[in-house]
């Protein structure tokens, strides 16, 4: 069991945001244009000019954001935390909140830890007891899921595919019957290899997208099946940030067990309700469970 640690946070103010806000002592989560700068929050902002201590996935991005939206430095000290960074680093932050600092961790682009470095730190801080604070803002899984134009009531984010292709092929073995979308990040150079796995293990007809770039000057949507969407990039290479977004395969439910749940509907509800409710369940016509009610009747 988890021993528990109990919250080191104060409430006492150590900057000041531009809105006149405090900005408590912790760890600020701040989420990053994925391209379009414009995208960034106003508290995203706040926090960015008001934290002690500024530390990003890349250095250059979070300075050369700051710079377009005109927040000084100020003499403050901006550290990297990537994929490569270790105990030093995050002593380093756990020496700035040991102080009552509060410490802006900002992703290149995108949600802090979303298929990104930060797990370590944001389980060591957590672990020390200090405050852990989202500042949320965008997010390409989520981008891509409201553009695809695949069910966005329910899904699943696999994070990037294995690259070699026998463990990706068993990776999408596994991922074969989630009830919703599935979203993956995928490299540019083997998007193609992996549209052609996933056509099949998954099946071709499957409906996809594929995002690219999104928010950017080149962003391009192409939705189709798997099958065509491999076919589409045979031998044509790809650039930039990559998201594909693969619907759910279309199984038809047991006819028994339809029946038996409209069965049981019957004892509790009119054959208009029941039939709805149904249809709803096993996404089936609403009219041919309709028609199955008055057989049963019958």
């Amino acid at each position: 069991m988890q021993k528990h640690v109990p919250s080191k946070s104060r409430n006492a103010a150590v900057s000041k945001a531009s809105n006149g806000e405090t900005l408590v002592a912790g760890l600020h989560l701040v989420s990053t244009p994925l391209g379009n700068a414009r995208d960034i929050t106003l508290r995203a902002l706040d926090v960015l000019r008001a934290a002690d201590l500024l530390v990003a996935e890349d250095t250059r991005s979070l300075r050369r954001l700051m710079n377009i939206h005109g927040i000084p430095l100020a003499g403050r000290r901006v550290m990297a935390y990537h994929d490569h960074s270790g105990d030093r680093d995050r002593k380093a932050v756990l020496d700035a909140l040991r102080q009552n600092a509060s410490v802006a961790y900002a992703s290149e682009a995108g949600t802090p830890l979303v298929a990104d470095p930060g797990y370590a730190l944001v389980r060591t801080v957590i672990g020390e007891g200090y405050r852990v604070l989202p500042v949320p803002g965008p997010s390409a899984l989520i981008a891509a899921l409201t553009v695809a134009g695949l069910p966005c009531d329910r899904f699943a984010f696999a994070g990037f595919p294995p690259s070699q292709r026998k463990a990706r092929r068993r990776f999408l073995q596994l991922l074969a019957d989630v009830p919703g979308t599935l979203i993956l990040y995928e490299s540019p150079r083997r998007t193609g290899a992996t549209l052609q796995d996933a056509a099949d293990v998954l099946g071709a007809d499957r409906p996809a997208a594929l995002c690219r770039e999104l928010t950017k000057k080149f962003e391009e949507i192409r939705r189709d099946t798997l099958g065509a969407l491999a076919e589409s990039l045979s031998g044509t290479p790809l650039k930039g940030e990559i998201v594909l977004l693969i619907g759910k395969g279309e199984t038809p439910p047991d006819p028994a067990i339809v029946e038996q749940a409209l069965r049981e509907a019957l004892k509790t509800r009119k054959l208009r309700d029941a039939a709805s409710d149904v249809a709803g369940r096993f996404g089936m016509s609403r009219r041919d469970i309709y028609q199955l009610g008055i057989k049963i009747g019958n």
